[in-house]
């Protein structure tokens, strides 16, 4: 009996030590935080893409509140009803917010784009990627199983016939489908008017021609409808610099496959995601 009174003691006791060490130590290390950046990470999406550069909504708000040269108007997913609320904890004036959406550079679905074997294998991107490419004839082209909608925080992401799209509506910009891609097709771009080159294959013309018929064939004709001088042919694909580029929308009209998209013009709606 006297063994098991000593044990509970014994056991007590260094409890009790232990509970006045850890509250000296939490009192003598205590790093007083800043009540602000859990303020401001309220006023944060929370969907922690890195979009504005830094490790996750935490990371941006603690940057906002330590260094005052950190611009408020980085993160993209919360546009501009975040960057108001931030402002005024931050007692700054609100920057501009451009609203961004993603691409997908590939206009290569189930009925445009030759297939070269049936796939069988997990419906992952990654995994298609990893075996041989995936089914389609175009080594360039959207796999289609949609990793990129099953990372898509705002439902923004549908597969449509054996082709990813984006609706922009609903798209915040965050970036996530972007890193999520296998084939880096998807990029951020500025929300509204822009004239994009909707295909990446820099292969021949002729082998294009076989494997897909949106593909870019280097014909150059978009070079010469263009009015300012802003399309090049670089590696058999026209590349455009959107410096240049006046939005007449003369390489899109002139484009025989239909490469060339002018967005932001009812020309180029996004259906969509169920």
């Amino acid at each position: 009996m006297s063994a098991i009174i000593t044990a509970v003691i014994s056991v007590t006791s260094i409890g009790l030590i232990s509970a006045v060490v850890l509250g000296i130590a939490f009192k003598f290390m205590y790093v007083r935080v800043d009540e602000r950046i859990e303020l401001i990470q309220d006023c944060l999406p929370g969907v922690n893409c890195g979009a504005c550069g830094y490790p996750g909504c935490q990371g941006y708000a603690t940057a906002l509140v330590s260094d005052k040269k950190t611009k408020n108007n980085l993160c993209t997913p919360g546009g501009k009803s975040a960057m108001v609320r931030i402002s005024e904890l931050l007692g700054v004036e609100t920057e501009a917010v451009e609203r961004m959406t993603a691409i997908v550079h590939c206009r290569g679905d189930c009925n445009t784009q030759q297939k070269k074997m049936d796939y069988q294998g997990i419906h992952s991107c990654a995994a298609a990627k990893l075996l041989f490419g995936g089914e389609g004839a175009c080594a360039f082209g959207c796999l289609g199983y949609g990793d990129c909608k099953k990372i898509c925080p705002r439902n923004a992401i549908c597969v449509e016939n054996g082709l990813a799209r984006i609706n922009s509506k609903l798209c915040i910009g965050c970036g996530l489908c972007v890193r999520m891609c296998p084939g880096s097709l998807i990029t951020i771009e500025k929300s509204g008017a822009a004239v994009l080159v909707l295909c990446q294959s820099n292969e021949k013309g002729s082998l294009v021609r076989k494997k897909c018929t949106k593909g870019c064939i280097g014909c150059g004709k978009c070079v010469r409808g263009c009015l300012s001088d802003a399309i090049v042919i670089e590696d058999n694909l026209a590349v455009i610099d959107h410096e240049k580029c006046s939005l007449c929308g003369g390489c899109s009209e002139v484009c025989v496959t239909g490469s060339i998209l002018r967005t932001g013009t009812g020309r180029f709606e996004i259906p969509e995601a169920n």
